[in-house]
């Protein structure tokens, strides 16, 4: 049976029948393709699930930093107010306690008041007290001088002289009130207590005599009445005494004795405190003296070793002395001179130093730059292991079943032809030089 072939249709030629041949350009450019593809898929699927896992890390880190910042504040406004509560705490307290001072203190001048009140009240008391008491011993005096003066000077036929006693004790009496009206309106008293006294003697010496004279009175009552007639006005001079003191100011024996244990102890702590001055500056010179010691002592050591060591600076430095007036060669004055002579603004730095020192630096530059050879070398270390790879080992080669494509002319693109005049004119360039 032969086959036939149909080549027209209805009087139409039929198109050529498709013939399929295997192109293993296309098929590796295919699987280029379809490689590409699947590891484009592969990396998207990666980089998804990056983002999703990234999504998810930051979402937890966001909620992490959250939760921290929540602690924080929580922290914060705890810390916040117990330092309220500390600062009310202290508020009160020292609320609590500027009323404890403040009562304390009213308390104590309340106190202060009621004690000067009772001293007043207690002044005033002792003071009514020595007052009614002088006049009552001037009253029971004056009855008892007066009777014996009555006796003394009684004689019928001159009865005139019963005005005498009366004389007598009235002028010692009125004489006193003079002398409280002098306390009274700071008044030199002075002379009433001398009329005071005056009269009483007189007085006294009347009833004494009329006592020893006159068998009516007797020695006693002579005697009782001499002491009655001295020793009401000497009482009462004695109270117009502390009245006239206390109002001029003048202080009391005892407050006296104060004042001058006060003025004594005054005393006391000046002179401690002047003889503790004393000493403070003697030994503030002792230790100034020794560290002007020290200081000359290790300025001489400094000059002799600076003389022995370095004789040509010091030369210098010694002429820069002299020449700016000062006592020592100073420090700033031996750094001048040392940069004069060595040209070194480094103290200690002489021109030999400062070469060993560059030379120094230099050859350290050197070592630490080169390149290192040996087994540590850059370049060894960026060279791969030259071990050959066993034969019967799978191609690692994924996609293309292991055996690398067959290449053909014109599989690759051709050059464009502006790169292909570029080229040519390159070459013949090189030609020609």
């Amino acid at each position: 049976m032969t086959a036939t072939s149909v080549e027209r249709a209805n009087g139409t030629p039929l198109p050529a029948e498709p013939r399929f041949e295997y192109d293993p350009v296309a098929h590796a450019e295919a699987e280029a393709i379809r490689t590409r593809a699947e590891a484009e898929r592969e990396a998207l699927i990666v980089e998804a699930q990056g983002k999703a896992e990234a999504e998810k890390i930051l979402a937890a880190e966001k909620a992490d930093k959250e939760r921290i910042a929540n602690e924080r504040a929580r922290i914060r406004l705890e810390k916040d107010q117990a330092e309220h509560q500390a600062y009310l705490a202290k508020k009160a307290a020292e609320a609590a306690k500027a009323r404890a001072e403040q009562e304390k203190a009213e308390q104590a001048a309340a106190d202060e008041a009621e004690r000067e009140a009772q001293q007043l009240a207690e002044q005033e008391r002792s003071e009514r007290y020595w007052k009614w008491g002088a006049r009552a011993i001037y009253g029971v005096g004056l009855l008892i001088a007066a009777p014996v003066q009555f006796l003394d000077f009684w004689d019928p036929h001159r009865k005139f002289l019963i005005a005498a006693p009366a004389l007598l004790e009235g002028f010692a009496l009125v004489l006193a009130c003079g002398a409280a009206w002098a306390v009274a309106h700071r008044r030199d008293v002075m002379p009433y207590r001398i009329g005071i006294m005056f009269g009483a003697a007189i007085a006294a010496t009347i009833n004494l005599r009329g006592g020893m004279t006159n068998p009516d009175i007797g020695f006693n009552a002579g005697l009782i009445g001499a002491i009655a007639s001295l020793g009401g006005p000497i009482v009462l001079m004695a109270y117009e005494h502390g009245i006239a003191q206390k109002a001029d100011g003048i202080p009391s024996w005892r407050e006296r004795r104060a004042a001058d244990k006060k003025a004594e102890a005054e005393t006391e702590a000046r002179e401690a405190a002047r003889k503790a001055e004393a000493e403070a500056e003697a030994k503030a010179a002792a230790d100034k003296a020794a560290a002007q010691q020290r200081a000359e002592e290790e300025q001489a050591r400094k000059d002799d070793d600076r003389k022995t060591s370095h004789r040509q600076v010091w030369d210098v430095a010694d002429a820069m002395r002299s020449a700016r007036g000062s006592q020592y060669v100073t420090e700033q004055i031996w750094a001048d001179a040392w940069y004069r002579v060595t040209g070194s603004k480094t103290v200690g730095i002489t021109p030999e130093i400062e070469e060993m020192t560059q030379a120094a630096q230099f050859q350290m530059r050197a070592v630490a730059e080169a390149p290192i050879r040996g087994d540590f070398s850059l370049v060894e270390s960026q060279k791969g292991s030259r071990t050959k790879k066993d034969p019967d080992a799978p191609d690692g080669r994924r996609n293309n079943g292991g055996t690398p494509p067959r290449r053909t002319p014109g599989d690759s693109a051709p050059n464009h032809p502006i790169a292909r005049k570029q080229a040519a004119l390159e070459q013949t360039a090189k030609k020609d030089s």
